[in-house]
């Protein structure tokens, strides 16, 4: 005995619409809290990487490392954990990535990733980051196209502002450590 039952094959509009993921994280900091969102589609490895590291907590305890008023600071070093200051600036997770460079612009709250120096006068290498990022203070295009940017600050400009205003020493390491705890909020 068999049955003829219709089946219903539900058109193509009513399918389940593709749910594209929108990362953000929570930077903590001493000052407060910066809310990053990211642009998956304009750099999408960039993206991808910093996650992985904050999920494994490579960016708690680190600090920001170079501030430079009116321009950005700059965070994500695993060596300025370390006391020796001389060493800020200059660590990294063991990686580069390739950049993914676009014609998104260097805006104020932009958050981009920042490359190491390689020799003693600090000369940066385009193609070597990993970790170190920054976030502008102010709008920047003479790093349009150079540096990749890869979210925005969405809450916190306010606290980015006073990471901008601290007592610096020389190298624009700031006198009293920023540290920051890297939350993932959404992924």
């Amino acid at each position: 005995m068999g049955f003829n039952l219709p089946c219903y094959i539900p058109p193509m509009s009513s399918a389940l619409p593709f749910k594209k993921k929108n990362p953000k994280v929570v930077l903590s900091t001493t000052f407060g809290d910066i809310t990053i969102r990211f642009y998956t589609d304009v750099a999408p490895r960039h993206v991808e990487n910093f996650l992985n590291l904050a999920k494994i907590g490579l960016y708690n305890g680190t600090t920001f490392h170079r501030v430079v008023p009116g321009f950005i600071i700059q965070g994500g070093d695993p060596l300025s954990k370390d006391p020796d200051r001389s060493l800020h600036g200059t660590g990294g997770p063991g990686f580069s990535l390739i950049p993914e460079p676009s014609d998104q612009p260097h805006r104020r709250g932009t958050v981009s990733m920042a490359k190491m120096p390689r020799n003693d006068d600090r000369t940066r290498d385009v193609n070597d980051n990993g970790s170190q990022f920054f976030i502008c203070v102010e709008d920047n295009s003479s790093l349009d196209r150079t540096y990749t940017v890869f979210g925005k600050v969405m809450n916190g400009l306010d606290v980015v502002d006073q990471i901008a205003a601290v007592t610096r020493d020389a190298m624009d390491n700031p006198v009293n450590p920023v540290t920051m705890t890297v939350i993932l909020v959404e992924e």
